[in-house]
């Protein structure tokens, strides 16, 4: 049987030679965790390599993404369906092996990581996923929900302002299956962070309410494997074990420097580090023994096969729950009525049409959803009595009972949305979080992280342009409809009414592609008639509103707040002998995904006369209008004045659309 240094040795020596042959990559967090990863996957890690996606698994995560090899090297070596190949093709165009880990490529890997801290949040969403699961489904003698997430993570990481939020918040919410490992190697890519990183990250930690183990011999299996120990045994707080390591260890001449960050080490270096781990095979070959001892296929069917036991047995002793469990956690599926039951509503929401602000109707919205979606999860960023995130059925998520559907995210905006990112991976809830379209700025990179792992999430962004007001332009989103849609796999729907909201809302819990961001308003916003056929329509994206008789000679868009005057204004235009059309736009991105049929039908490229308006940058809007056309919206930022005073001030008025549109007939 192998030693235990030789079984670590494999990461080292299949890390540095791929980086090497990819002439690009990071060795030296592969080659200074290996001990603590060897530890780790052989000793405690409780997963299935024959089927990655067992729901009972323990998630890993690679905050430090940047040593992808690491994982990689792990999960060929346990058993996964990671070929040597795929390790020769690191960081290639089309590989399984992508130079940060990508959730969808790689079998095995839980989450994309690579921004650094994001990884450590989506970890701390993971462990929550699994505590709030645990309390609602599991029963006395019935624990089909029982695994850890660890969460390896470097300098950087913490250096990151997200692992504050995100921290802070798990160690409020007693996260004690989530247990992290920190690379303190005392190199980032500048050289010894000491210089720039000086904090007493131990206090820190103990600060927020975890456990923390100080001090541990990274190299020293014994003494990581007591650290795990010890940080299984603490249920009530989240652990961080502070690991001592060198990095690129086993390289003579660049280990504990910035040298062996983020380059190849060289051909002269690789042989060197042969010698010096005794390592006397060639580049890409593991022998037998190794294999042997890092073989984790027996292993992972035998803990599945038991969890299947223990599932058998719940549904004996539960069967509607276990029903719930297998739809919810296993397949990831709605209820079967629910289509049925949100049509109806989306009925009754127009047909009962009110004045209301959106976010109100988004609201209402969640309060019927809510009832008949108990894997609903909502949150907000400090700003619920805004964001109107909570409905009559909303029960907090504490350190003592998680068995809720709410969380209190504080003024976490970053920290939320990575936390969502890593309940959506996790699996077994559809999540939402809502904040100020404003400081969506805060959670942007996230929220890109989303739409690149297709992450089943819901966005709630309220108070959506200069319309909330006295405010002012710090609280008045002007770019960020662009940055939104210009976002790929990012659904963004603004509408302008309780049934777009409601429509809107249908069409986010459905998808299970990617996320979608819903862009609501603070202030009250009319009703607008519609036929069945328009309904229907809404889930298109966009849709004729209003029509001319005969072809028209003039199309208006518009959306959210702004359909109401561009409606009026089509009257005002209509009576002076223009056939005019409005179109509501609320999804561009779901608008595009239609069909070229439909598209023309809607916006028949004969008519070149186009007006958009929106109380957001034009930008986006020349896409539809042309060149040519013309678009009331906006090119700098807001002002601090009532909301009202604000939409005459910058020319969302009847007015102002009816002179624009004026100047192209």
């Amino acid at each position: 049987m192998p030693s235990r240094i030789e079984l670590a040795n494999a990461i080292r020596v299949l890390s540095m030679d791929a980086v090497q042959k990819a002439a690009s990559g990071h060795p030296g967090a592969p080659m200074g965790m290996a001990d603590i990863a060897e530890v780790l996957w052989n000793d405690f890690l409780k997963h299935n390599p024959q089927n990655p996606s067992w729901v009972d698994r323990d998630r890993f995560i690679m905050s430090n993404g940047h040593g992808s090899m690491l994982v990689y090297s792990v999960l060929h070596l346990t058993g996964y369906d990671l070929s040597m190949d795929e390790l020769r093709n690191f960081r290639q165009l089309n590989s399984q092996t992508p130079g940060h880990p990508e959730l969808g490529y790689t079998a095995g890997v839980e989450t994309t990581t690579g921004p650094l801290g994001q990884g450590l949040a989506n970890g701390v969403g993971m462990a929550l996923a699994e505590k709030a699961l645990a309390a609602h489904f599991n029963k006395d003698g019935h624990n089909i929900v029982d695994h850890h997430t660890y969460v390896f993570l470097g300098d950087g990481c913490l250096m990151e302002g997200i692992s504050h939020e995100a921290c802070s918040l798990a160690g409020t919410l007693g996260l004690g299956k989530l247990i992290g490992f920190y690379d303190d190697n005392g190199i980032s890519i500048d050289g010894e962070v000491q210089g720039w990183f000086s904090d007493d990250t131990p206090k820190r930690f103990e600060s927020y309410g975890w456990h923390v183990i100080p001090n541990v011999d990274g190299h020293d299996p014994k003494a990581v494997a007591a650290a795990v120990e010890e940080a299984r045994a603490e249920t009530e707080r989240p652990t961080l074990i502070c690991c001592k390591t060198v990095i690129g260890f086993g390289s003579p001449n660049k280990r504990g420097t910035a040298g062996v960050h983020g380059a190849p080490l060289g051909d002269e270096e690789i042989a060197l580090v042969r010698e010096e781990l005794n390592w006397k095979h060639e580049p890409f070959h593991v022998p037998d023994e190794i294999y042997a001892g890092w073989d984790a296929k027996e292993k992972g069917a035998a803990a599945e096969a038991d969890w299947n036991e223990r599932f058998a047995a719940y549904q004996k002793a539960y069967p509607e729950l276990a029903e719930e469990f297998e739809r919810r956690v296993i397949k990831g599926d709605l209820p079967q009525d629910f289509a049925a039951k949100a049509d109806a509503f989306i009925q009754t929401v127009q047909k009962d049409a009110k004045k209301l602000a959106t976010r109100k109707a988004s609201q209402d919205t969640i309060e019927e959803f809510g009832a008949i979606l108990p894997e609903l999860l909502g949150g907000s960023a400090d700003l619920a009595g805004s964001n109107l995130t909570m409905w009559s059925g909303s029960k907090p998520i504490t350190a003592k009972d998680a068995d809720g559907n709410y969380i209190f995210y504080g003024v976490r905006e970053f920290g939320m949305t990575a936390i969502m990112n890593g309940i959506a991976a996790h699996g077994g809830f559809i999540n939402y979080g809502g904040t100020f379209l404003m400081f969506m700025d805060y959670a942007r990179n996230a929220v890109r992280m989303a739409a690149l792992m297709k992450l089943r999430n819901v966005f709630v962004y309220t108070h959506d342009s200069i319309g909330q007001g006295e405010d002012g332009p710090t609280h008045q989103p002007i770019e960020h409809m662009a940055t939104l849609r210009a976002t790929p796999n990012l659904d963004v729907w603004r509408p302008c009414d309780g049934a777009e909201t409601a429509v809107a809302w249908k069409a986010a819990v459905e998808r299970r592609d990617g996320p979608t961001a819903l862009v609501l308003s603070r202030q009250g916003l009319d009703a607008v008639e519609r036929t069945s056929e328009q309904v229907a329509d809404i889930a298109r994206g966009g849709y004729v509103l209003r029509d001319s008789e005969g072809q028209p000679d003039l199309i208006l868009i518009a959306t959210g707040s702004e359909v109401t005057p561009t409606l009026q204004a089509a009257e005002q235009l209509t009576a002076k002998g223009h056939a005019v059309r409005v179109v509501s736009m609320p999804s561009t991105s779901t608008f595009d995904a239609q069909d070229a049929q439909y598209r023309e039908a809607v916006l028949p490229a004969a008519v070149s006369a186009r007006v958009a308006v929106e109380a957001a940058h034009v930008d986006p809007w020349y896409k539809y209008v042309g060149l040519n056309g013309k678009v009331v919206g906006m090119t700098t930022f807001g002002e601090s004045a009532k909301g009202e005073d604000l939409m005459k001030h910058f020319g969302f008025t009847v007015e102002n659309i009816v002179k624009t549109a004026q100047e192209l007939l």
